[in-house]
């Protein structure tokens, strides 16, 4: 399903919005901490459709994956930042504004289990509704892991669950399909 929709390039222009999705994880970073933070860029076109934009994730001290989220949130020309809050909350919105103080933030929470939030968006690649600009092997990796019984990878599907907040904020309206906004 990826590969029939993948695209080269996308227009900025050809975008209404663009967020940038941050799963954290709750070590302390580096080569050897654990899971790694996921960082995903994707777009809303005019054309109603969903663009995987950017796989930016790494595995970084709370400074540096901040630092990192705004990087990509200025390299796109994001509009907001979507943060799970599932370690720590507040400090997760503290740790993105101690990057940059301005930076649109918006928390969001899970009400429900990884694979029931990400049904409606693996409705939406089944659809043909989503593209991804590129290749993202990581993040890609992690998709095809996800099954209905579970994800079946190694570590944590942060990447994935990062992709999973971005394009349930750009198409499903955010707080709907079992997400809930707290800003």
């Amino acid at each position: 399903m990826i590969d029939k929709h993948r695209i080269v390039e996308v227009d900025q222009p050809k975008l209404r919005r663009v967020v940038v999705a941050v799963d954290p994880s709750g070590t302390s970073g580096g080569a050897d901490a654990g899971d790694d933070i996921g960082i995903v860029i994707a777009g809303l076109g005019v054309d109603g459709r969903g663009y995987v934009l950017g796989d930016w994730s790494v595995n970084l001290s709370p400074a540096g994956w901040a630092r990192r989220t705004i990087e990509a949130f200025d390299h796109f020309k994001a509009d907001r930042i979507v943060a799970e809050r599932n370690f720590g909350g507040a400090m997760v919105e503290s740790t993105i504004k101690t990057a940059r103080k301005s930076a649109p933030v918006k928390l969001v929470t899970a009400s429900r289990g990884k694979i029931a939030r990400a049904e409606p968006i693996a409705a939406l690649y089944e659809e043909g509704k989503i593209s991804h600009v590129g290749t993202h092997s990581d993040l890609e990796d992690q998709l095809f892991a996800m099954t209905p019984a579970g994800f079946v990878g190694e570590k944590s599907p942060d990447r994935a669950d990062a992709l999973v907040w971005a394009l349930s904020e750009l198409m499903l309206g955010g707080p709907t399909y079992n997400i809930t906004a707290l800003t």
